[in-house]
């Protein structure tokens, strides 16, 4: 029996051994889904306490439940910290983050590091699947050679591909299992080995030609999504100028049935792909001679919304006569995103050191994340909605528009809104939309 006839037999038969590099936002869900499907899965992760954490049950992840961990460790999950056990796995699936370092240039380091200590244990026939976000030439420039270093051979010893995480957090209409997954191999027999991989997780994987287009198809998703929100945006701008309302805009567009998809606007962008990702492709195709200006300027006007709400907010203030250096604001969610706790690069964070700056007394209220760090490494607390609370406060900013909010609580007892979110449509003198 030849490799890849082997290969699918155990992925057939659910004896294959599955290891899962990063039990993030990324891992831990693809990691639930194998077990739950029925293979064994051995998560591998740097961090101990995370590793603990899940080898107690506890996911750590606010919409990932404890009870899918523990489901998973009767099934015979466990996580650990020892790539030594990369040897049992027959499919090694490398979900480590992939940021941008200080000059916004590409940091690989993750993804060299994970593949520098699994090369020592790697052995024929294993299938090695890279999900990170990057830029396209990756898998064989940067992943490939850094497994090679101990004589096997990609493509003839053993497989790889490139699969990307297409994972939105918090998304119940689609768990990991509903999304499509694109893959692309590095052989014709690395693809075929991919495709019986996923499809035995998800619903439905698309091929595609190389790892290159895989890795092209990812950073299109995303920067679709960036040049889209900029544009909205920007209407915002232009449209609160002229007295009008964006979101009453946006949704009388909606109703064409063709040609249009609607795009809210809103404070900013956050998540560790939309305010990353589209940066991967601007350096890379620095190496071939283009210089993508539509790409940073959508990401120059995102990055810029903040600053621009923080003008509604002193705007909001003058009204009451009020100075920012001697006003107390709430800012209600801090999460990037509704009804998750996932903070990476929310715009909440911009902001509120945006006021401290301008010397605002700042607190802030975010059922999902009862603490965080501001910019100077202090501590803050999630203060409880109350009629008190929020009436104690000069303005509150809505950032982030979770659906546990109490709105007309919110409403009632604040003495000014401002909504970046377009939660409160009707027109109302307190509230300011931004």
């Amino acid at each position: 029996m030849n490799q890849l006839s082997s290969f699918e037999g155990k992925i057939s038969s659910r004896d294959a051994v599955i290891c899962i590099y990063g039990l993030g936002y990324v891992g831990l869900p693809l990691a639930l889904r194998y077990s739950e499907v029925g293979f064994r899965v051995v998560g591998v992760d740097i961090d101990e306490e995370r590793v603990a954490r899940l080898n107690s049950g506890v996911s750590g992840i606010d919409h990932l439940p404890d009870e899918r961990v523990a489901a998973a460790r009767a099934n015979g999950f466990e996580a650990t910290s020892d790539f030594a056990r990369t040897s049992e796995g027959d499919a090694l699936i490398i979900c480590v983050p992939t940021p941008l370092n200080r000059y916004r240039e590409p940091d690989l380091s993750y993804i060299e590091n994970t593949a520098e200590r699994i090369a020592p244990h790697l052995r024929e026939g294993q299938l090695v699947a890279l999900e990170s976000t990057t830029y396209p030439g990756t898998t064989e420039e940067v992943l490939q050679p850094r497994l090679e270093v101990g004589g096997l051979k990609a493509g003839s010893d053993f497989f790889l591909v490139y699969s990307p995480e297409r994972e939105d957090p918090g998304n119940a209409k689609f768990p990991t299992h509903k999304i499509p997954k694109i893959c692309g191999g590095l052989t014709e027999d690395c693809l075929t080995a991919g495709l019986a991989l996923y499809g035995a997780a998800i619903e439905r994987v698309v091929p595609v030609s190389s790892p290159r287009a895989a890795e092209m198809t990812k950073l299109l998703e995303n920067i679709h999504r960036v040049v889209n929100i900029g544009l909205v945006n920007e209407m915002k701008i232009i449209a609160t100028r002229m007295g009008i309302d964006v979101h009453e805009v946006v949704d009388a567009a909606a109703t064409k049935p063709f040609g249009f998809t609607p795009y809210y606007p809103g404070p900013g962008i956050g998540g560790h792909c939309i305010p990353i990702d589209p940066f991967y492709l601007t350096w890379k195709a620095r190496e071939f001679g283009v210089h993508t200006r539509f790409i940073e300027l959508a990401g120059e006007i995102n990055t810029n919304m903040p600053p621009w709400v923080l003008d509604r907010i002193i705007d909001a203030l003058n009204m009451q006569g009020l100075a920012l250096s001697r006003s107390r604001i709430l800012v209600l969610g801090v999460a990037y995103k509704k009804n998750i706790d996932d903070l990476r690069e929310s715009p909440a964070l911009e902001l509120i050191h945006l006021l401290q700056e301008n010397r605002a007394d700042v607190s802030f209220s975010d059922p999902f994340v009862p603490l965080m760090r501001d910019r100077k490494g202090r501590d803050l607390e999630s203060v409880p909605l109350t009629a008190e609370t929020i009436a104690g406060f000069d303005l509150a900013v809505l950032v982030t528009n979770h659906d546990a909010f109490d709105y007309d609580l919110i409403r009632e007892h604040a003495k000014q809104i401002v909504d970046t979110r377009g939660v409160y449509r009707e027109a109302e003198n307190h509230i300011i939309k931004a």
